[in-house]
């Protein structure tokens, strides 16, 4: 343990900062915690930080002890209505980086037809190579486009053709024996989750998005969900035209924030 003393009173007795992991650390107050934060990095190679007190100076105090420990970026999340929590983010130095729609989306829905000369393809037909050959190319345009920090922040970026894929969880979209879009899905959770939906820019607006996920969205009705769930960048007007066209019902909304380099 790292013991760090208060640097103002907060009451009757002195609260000590200790950091009792690598990634993990106790506000403690007469033997008590009475605060904790937590650090996480994530697959993407981002470090999330979280903090639980329910006092102000108690955060102040563990945020400045983690920030000190944890060269920026560093990022959270924050759900948009916690105003409270938010504004003690942004007096650690954070800054909101992207917000997020939380979609709940109906699976009973009457089919959408695939364009002409397009066949949608299901899981069991799903072959590795072509689909990472599809991956690389999506994630090359997202890049030079409106760049990858628009995408939900559980979707990797590209790490070489070293990233595990699993054919399983994907629903493809074929033109001439050619993969040209792709939903992700999600099974392993309370309710279905689209992770990634995306189609090659010179596919785009033809109705092969709204084609796979009417394919998906049959699949898990007839699996006996009722919705499934979806993120969306709220600057990804698409995408967000997209699920409200499917009967999507807006649920909440999230902050992304970071602290950069500099802040102090």
């Amino acid at each position: 343990m790292n013991p760090l003393p208060n640097s103002a009173g907060l009451g009757a007795h002195e609260v000590t900062i200790s950091r009792v992991a690598d990634n993990q650390w106790h506000a403690i107050e007469n033997d008590l915690v009475v605060g904790r934060g937590h650090a996480s990095r994530r697959l993407d190679g981002r470090t999330f930080l979280s903090i639980d007190t329910w006092r102000d100076a108690v955060f102040d105090q563990l945020a400045a002890a983690m920030l000190a420990d944890q060269p920026a970026p560093r990022y959270t999340v924050v759900d948009e209505t916690d105003r409270e929590l938010t504004a003690s983010w942004v007096r650690a130095g954070f800054a909101t980086w992207r917000r997020e729609s939380e979609f709940a989306v109906p699976t009973g829905l009457t089919a959408a037809a695939a364009p002409a000369g397009v066949v949608i393809s299901t899981a069991d037909e799903v072959a590795e190579a072509p689909l990472r050959e599809l991956d690389r190319t999506i994630r090359a345009e997202v890049e030079s486009t409106v760049g990858w920090q628009t995408m939900p922040a559980e979707v990797l970026p590209w790490q070489g053709g070293t990233r595990p894929i699993d054919p399983s969880k994907y629903t493809l979209a074929v033109r001439d024996d050619r993969y040209v879009g792709l939903v992700r899905v999600a099974t392993m959770t309370r309710r279905p989750r689209i992770g990634l939906v995306a189609v090659l820019a010179a596919e785009q607006r033809q109705g092969i998005a709204r084609a796979l996920l009417s394919q998906v969205l049959g699949e898990l009705y007839r699996s006996g969900f009722e919705a499934a769930t979806a993120e969306v960048d709220e600057t990804n007007t698409a995408a967000m035209a997209l699920f409200e066209g499917l009967g999507g019902r807006r649920t909440g909304s999230s902050l992304e924030l970071v602290r950069r380099p500099g802040k102090v």
